[in-house]
This record gives C-alpha cells, structure tokens and sequence, in this order.
C-alpha cells in the first residue's frame, strides 16, 4: 500500500496516541498478574475493546455530520472542529509533561480499589474504557482535522508500532526510551497544533469571520514547493506548511509556538523548583 501525505500525520497522531493506551494497558495487565487477579485480565480486553468501537464511532460521526455541511457551514464545522483538536492536543501534550510520572502509581492505585471493594470485573472494566477511550476519541478528533487524505494506512502502521512497543515492553521485558520518545514526538505535535490552529484561522476567514484581519499574502513559494505535492503535502501534513500563508495564518502560528514554548518553560522551571524544595526538606 502507498502511503500518502495525510498519512504521515496519521502515523505520527495514531504512533504517540497509541503507545499512551498501551502503556495504560500495560500497567493494568502487569499489576493484575502481580497481585494474582489473572482472571480479571479479559476484563481489561473488553474494555479495550469497547473504547477502541467508541473511538470507531466519534470518528465516523465527525465525517457524518462533515458531509451534511457544504460551502461556509461546512467551513466553519471544519476550523472550529481544528481548534477543538487543537486544544486537546494541546491540552494532553501539558497533561503528559505533568502526570506521566505520576501514570503507574494512579492506574495501580485505582485498580488495588476495584479489588479490595469487590465487582471487579465491572470496575476493572470502566477503569480501562475511560483512560483508553479518552486517548481513542482525542485520536479521532485529531485524526479527521489532520489535512490531506487517506489517513487510514499511516493510522494501521502508527498503532501496529504502537502495540509492537507495547509488547516488547511488558511481555518480552525490553526497555524502551520512552522519556525521549514523547519528548521528540511532543515537539512534532506542538508543531503540528501550530499547523492546525493557522489552519482553523485560514478556514474561519474563508467562511467571513475573520477575512477583516486576515491580511495579504506574505510570500509566495508556489512555483517551488508547492503544499500539493510531495515534499510539500508532506511539510504540510505534519506542520501545516502552506505554499503562500496569509498574514494571520503566520500571526497564528508564531504565537501559538511562542505561548506553548512560554508555558512550557514555566512548568518546567516550577517542576524544578519543586525538585529542589523536596530534596532540602529536612527528614
């Protein structure tokens, strides 16, 4: 199968997201078996794969309602569908800088609870569905406001690795980077986020509400690297690359790289400050 522009996006969005429910999946698994609940592992699948038909389902109604909208309807569904998909991206990009080391003991905790009050199965099973399900429908909403088409065999390719990483961790015991693997896929995605929010402005302005402040065309790199074809429909897959960006296009995607790279440095000074205030506590 060839692979086209949009799926490069979808192989990066499906590869992050679902090494995220692998490792929720992961962790699940592995603290069953330890605490010898083995049986209540087929609960942990059903939930699986429940999430994986709702996630199914979120994204078939986005293309229902998508095709039910045509002309300024259809624009303003498509850039305020973008810059839902931004904010979640955006959102879980923060969240996972702030909770991934804080992941195993929450899971773990949670499902030491189900345990220890009884019907397990059912709580072993909401407990997978909401942490998977929530990964799968941010998948779905990020995967139809990626640009370009047939995302389907990037999204095949970016869950096998996933699943693929997942098993090499916790059925074969391999130790796997995944400190520098999120901390290389989040820079893509922010730059991605970045694509999606000048997207939704470009869309928005189509459609009226923005065409007062949407300003001339800054520059023209048509004739050479056109965002049509590859590589260009690639760089604009990933990155939101257009060939001849209007003025707010550019405005919206420096400043949301400009804002993203501020609070960033900010949570990171005051993770280290809070570092630090542990390590001179007295004991």
């Amino acid at each position: 199968m060839d692979m086209a522009a949009g799926d490069i996006s979808a192989l990066l969005l499906a590869l992050r997201e679902g090494v995220e429910m692998s490792l929720v999946v992961g962790i699940v698994l592995a603290y069953l078996s330890r605490v010898g609940a083995r049986g209540a592992r087929r609960w942990v699948w059903a939930g699986v794969v429940a999430a994986a038909l709702a996630s199914l389902g979120a994204l078939g109604l986005l293309n229902a309602l998508n095709a039910e909208f045509t002309g300024t309807a259809e624009q303003l569904f498509e850039g305020s569908t973008m810059i839902l998909a931004g904010g979640f991206l955006t959102w879980m990009l923060f969240w996972m800088l702030r909770q991934a080391r804080h992941l195993r003991g929450a899971l773990q905790s949670g499902v030491q609870g189900v345990l220890r009050e009884g019907g397990a199965q059912w709580g072993i099973f909401f407990l997978v569905f909401f942490a998977v399900v929530r990964e799968g429908v941010e998948l779905a909403l990020l995967l139809f406001a990626a640009p370009g088409e047939g995302k389907l065999v990037g999204s095949l390719v970016g869950l096998a690795g996933a699943i693929a990483i997942g098993i090499a961790m916790y059925v074969f015991g391999r130790t796997v980077p995944l400190a520098a693997f999120f901390r290389v896929t989040g820079g893509l995605l922010v730059l991605f986020a970045a694509g999606l929010f000048a997207r939704a402005a470009h869309e928005l302005a189509e459609a009226g509400l923005l065409a007062a402040i949407e300003g001339p065309r800054l520059w023209s790199t048509l004739s050479f690297l056109p965002d049509d074809r590859a590589p260009g429909s690639v760089l604009r897959a990933v990155f939101g690359y257009q060939d001849e960006p209007t003025a707010l296009e550019v405005t919206v995607y420096a400043a949301y790289f400009a804002v993203v790279s501020i609070v960033a440095r900010m949570k990171n000074r005051r993770g280290q400050g809070v570092i630090a205030a542990e390590a001179t506590r007295p004991a």
